[in-house]
């Protein structure tokens, strides 16, 4: 890195861990109503992961991770049938030093010193630290926040009382085309801080306003953030999506990342529930560890 490097550290906080269904993890032939309700088997655990950026402009999150609320609140989700599907689709372990606050501690900083959140999407693994950001300016995708107003949002895991919080300082991002020809084949973007450091990428299909984020630093390879497009990069590279969300969508995203791998083969993809992600950003960016809660 070089002093004139907006970025100085890029880390990974694990807030718990998740176990979905092996139809979730990779699309099969069974629709989504069938393998929920029919499906035995969990994947192995998962983690949860919220990715930490020092830049110059101030602190970064990509996603807030889990709120450990969800396993020890029992109003914590929404009842009757809906919580019937929530506990079927997902299980979540998270103990009392598996959070946001504590993760961000043991990198010697507080909830108060993140200036900007960027939430990949609007489901309740990547949300749970808002409460505890309200000096922050929150970025999401227009589309992604406008789903919250589209029929039944929480059948469809969007848990608006956990989401649209009173004072929060929410950014409803439309990404412009880019005048980067170094981000084909993608056809918009949005540049953070206008320095080129941190860019969102439009990566609909899981929901229809997913972001990723790239994020670039001397003499480092450049990281590219997925959030839920893929639950391991191998599955990705391999042309499997998963089974929740929009199988085109997923399909053509998923291309579009892999394009991108191609025109930059030394790209480090960093899903949120990829359990080899922590290495592969240890190694990419050589530390010797990474921050993980718990």
């Amino acid at each position: 890195m070089t002093m004139q490097d907006p970025i100085r550290r890029v880390s990974v906080i694990s807030t718990g861990h998740v176990q979905i269904r092996p139809d979730h993890e990779a699309s099969t032939w069974r629709p989504t109503a069938l393998w929920l309700l029919a499906s035995r088997t969990w994947t192995g655990p998962k983690p949860i992961n919220a990715y930490v950026i020092e830049h110059r402009n101030g602190l970064v999150l990509f996603d807030t991770g889990q709120d450990r609320a969800s396993v020890t609140d029992p109003d914590y989700f929404p009842g009757g049938i809906t919580k019937v599907l929530y506990d079927r689709l997902a299980r979540f372990e998270i103990g009392p030093q598996e959070t946001l606050s504590a993760g961000l501690g043991r990198l010697g900083y507080g909830t108060g010193d993140v200036s900007t959140a960027v939430i990949s999407h609007l489901h309740q693994d990547h949300i749970g630290g808002l409460a505890e950001l309200g000096q922050a300016d929150i970025l999401v995708s227009r589309t992604e926040w406008n789903t919250l107003s589209s029929p039944l949002p929480e059948m469809r895991g969007l848990m608006g009382r956990h989401i649209d919080l009173p004072g929060l300082r929410w950014q409803r991002i439309d990404p412009p085309a880019p005048d980067d020809r170094s981000l084909v084949p993608f056809q918009a973007c949005h540049d953070i801080f206008g320095d080129g450091s941190l860019v969102l990428l439009p990566t609909p299909g899981h929901t229809p306003g997913s972001l990723s984020l790239l994020v670039r630093q001397s003499g480092t390879a450049p990281l590219l953030m997925v959030g839920d497009l893929t639950y391991d990069v191998h599955l990705l590279e391999e042309g499997h999506v998963p089974g929740v969300g929009s199988g085109r969508r997923l399909r053509r995203a998923s291309a579009m990342v892999n394009q991108l791998r191609h025109n930059h083969p030394d790209l480090v993809i960093l899903p949120a529930h990829d359990p080899g992600a922590a290495a592969r950003l240890a190694l990419a960016t050589g530390q010797a560890s990474v921050t993980l809660a718990g």
